[in-house]
Order: C-alpha cells, then sequence, then structure tokens
C-alpha cells in the first residue's frame, strides 16, 4: 500500500479540534449572506490571502472576526455538520471536538443557541455518517476567571452534551494557576480535565508542570516544550497522558511543524497525537497532517499507525469502544 492511500485509509482519532476553526471561506461568505453580515473581504481569495498569520496573536485576531458570521443554531448546526462530513471523508471515526462559547456569549449568541446546532450536528452525524464524537467546552484564559466561572455555571444544564473542558486563546500571561478553581469546580461537576500549552510561549515548561501539579488535567494540547525537561516528559509518561500536536498550525504560528518533536516522542514511548487544530485557517485537516509528519520526520507507517492508535488510546471514551476502533486499526495494518 502507497503511503497515500495508507493514510487516507488509516482509521483516525481527532483529539484536538476546534469547530470554529473549521469555518471554511466559502461556508463564511454563505452565513454572511443567510444572516445579512457585510465581510471585509470581496471574494474568497481575498480572504483566504489575509490568513497571514506569524504568531498565535495574528492568528487570534483573525479567528475571533471570522465566527461573527455565526448567529442562530442552524450555523453552529452548519458549521459543526461541514467539518463532520469532511472528517469522515478522511477516516476519521471519532472526534472530542473543542467549542469557544465565551466567544459567541459575549457577541450576544445564547448559550442554549451554540450547544443545541452543535448537538444536533453531533447526532446527525452518528447516524448519517457514522462519526461519533464529543464535546469539551474551553475558557478563553486572555479574559477573566471570573467570565469562565460563569461560563462554567452557564454549562451544567447541559453537563450531559459536554464531555470536559478546556483552556486555550493567547497564553501570555495567562498561566494555568488563574483558572485553578474554576477547574476545581469542573472536576466536581464531573467534567473531564485538558489544557494548551502552546508552542514556545513564555514560561512553557512551568505551565505544563502547572498543568499537572496544579489542575491534575487529563490530557495536554499542544504541550512540545515538554521536551525541554527529561523529568517532565517521565512525569507525563507515568501518567499516561496524551500530547495532543498539531503540525500545520505549528508551521504557521511557530515557523515549523515540529515534526521532530513528534518523532521523538513516539521513541520515547510518550501518547504524542497528530491532530488538526483549526484546519479551515491552516489548510490541513487530518490527513494533510499526516502526510505532513511522514514528510518532514521520516515517519514510517508503523509510526503512523502509533500515532492513532496512541489518539484512540486516550480518548475519554468506555474501553470496550476503544477496543472497538483498535480492531479496526489492527485490521488496517495487518
Amino acid at each position: 500500500m502507497d503511503i497515500e492511500t495508507f493514510i487516507q485509509t488509516l482509521p483516525k482519532c481527532e483529539l484536538h479540534v476546534h469547530v470554529e476553526g473549521t469555518l471554511e471561506p466559502e461556508q463564511k461568505f454563505a452565513l454572511a449572506a443567510r444572516n445579512n453580515i457585510a465581510l471585509p473581504y470581496k471574494s474568497v481569495a481575498e480572504m483566504r490571502a489575509a490568513y497571514n498569520f506569524h504568531d498565535l496573536p495574528s492568528f487570534l485576531t483573525i479567528y475571533y472576526q471570522g465566527m461573527e458570521v455565526l448567529l442562530h443554531e442552524p450555523d453552529f448546526y452548519d458549521l459543526a455538520m461541514a467539518y463532520f462530513t469532511r472528517a469522515r471523508s478522511q477516516n476519521v471515526l471519532y472526534v472530542e471536538m473543542f467549542f469557544d462559547p465565551q466567544a459567541h456569549t459575549a457577541r450576544g449568541v445564547s448559550f442554549d443557541t451554540v450547544i443545541r446546532g452543535l448537538r444536533r450536528a453531533q447526532m446527525d452525524a452518528d447516524h448519517q455518517l457514522g462519526l461519533r464524537s464529543a464535546l469539551i467546552m474551553c475558557f478563553l484564559r486572555d479574559w477573566s476567571a471570573e467570565f469562565a466561572m460563569a461560563t462554567l455555571l452557564q454549562a451544567l444544564p447541559y453537563k450531559e452534551w459536554i464531555i470536559g473542558v478546556g483552556l486555550d486563546s493567547n497564553e501570555k500571561g495567562n498561566p494555568p494557576i488563574k483558572f485553578k478553581k474554576v477547574f476545581e469546580r469542573a472536576r466536581n461537576e464531573g467534567f473531564l480535565l485538558t489544557m494548551h500549552c502552546d508552542v514556545n510561549q513564555e514560561n512553557s515548561v512551568a505551565h505544563i508542570w502547572s498543568c499537572l501539579n496544579d489542575i491534575g488535567v487529563g490530557r495536554i494540547d499542544h504541550g512540545v516544550n515538554a521536551l525541554e525537561d527529561s523529568a517532565l516528559c517521565e512525569e507525563i509518561k507515568r501518567r499516561g497522558l496524551a500530547l495532543t500536536v498539531c503540525p500545520v498550525s505549528n508551521t504557521f504560528v511557530t515557523g515549523g511543524p515540529q515534526a521532530d518533536v513528534v518523532h521523538e516522542m513516539l521513541k520515547l514511548g510518550l501518547r504524542v497525537t497528530v491532530n488538526s487544530d483549526d484546519p479551515a485557517y491552516f489548510a490541513g485537516y487530518m490527513n494533510e497532517n499526516f502526510a505532513l509528519v511522514h514528510r518532514a520526520a521520516g515517519i514510517d507507517k508503523a509510526g503512523l499507525a502509533q500515532l492513532s492508535r496512541n489518539a484512540f488510546e486516550s480518548a475519554w471514551l468506555p474501553r470496550a469502544v476503544k477496543d472497538h476502533y483498535l480492531a479496526l486499526l489492527d485490521a488496517h495494518d495487518s
């Protein structure tokens, strides 16, 4: 089997994708027309040309601007369903998907509107596409902990629809400890915990340690700077924590895919996974990310299969469901 076919047919699990980051320019224009919103671009090509990111803040400016077309429940349904359809075409079988409610409620869109649109898409994707999914609610770390706590309380009536909570947006000056009480409350309410530890941020290694020791996360999003501290790597390995690395997006915001980091983490036996992050902005869904680590770091078929295995093993799923997906992966590799 050639490598392109191998990647296409490989059963996949995605653990790091922001649903708002799957909003393709074509869909932005369609939603803007439906909601009578004027966009600052004349064409899809002009919009794509504006995706000239060089770091996390420059990306976030465009990212939040793009969400303004999302106003009504059908908008969130269409957004998620478009991603699910694209993901399933790349043989993604299970997704744990981030959403950012504060970015919408701060604009006057109700929490109920957001989550009902996403939930309906999840159900249809399961029934129509055979793609199972779960939602992870992220707090925006460059806003106050009080706003995050208020958002957590808003989510409680919908807690059966949300598997966990995370932390994203601009990390500079916003360490994990800022949200300790919010995550403690979330844990007590039964949510699972993860946090972004973005690439090459100020105090990156210290922030990862804080995620482990102050917050007690069950997963680390990005986390490539863990390799700078061997003791940290050993502790991550001891706890069996997954690292959800996003090579294509790294290329835009850090100047390189960090594919060598993925390769080294595999060799160390860490539960590293490959994911798409914000694929509409970085032009790379799951297959493109797998292809990039193969091309840039020479990760072979066995290594690519291990990345997929790591993701299924690290998913917040019952053991029997994991074993079902892993059996499909074994059949692919046999």
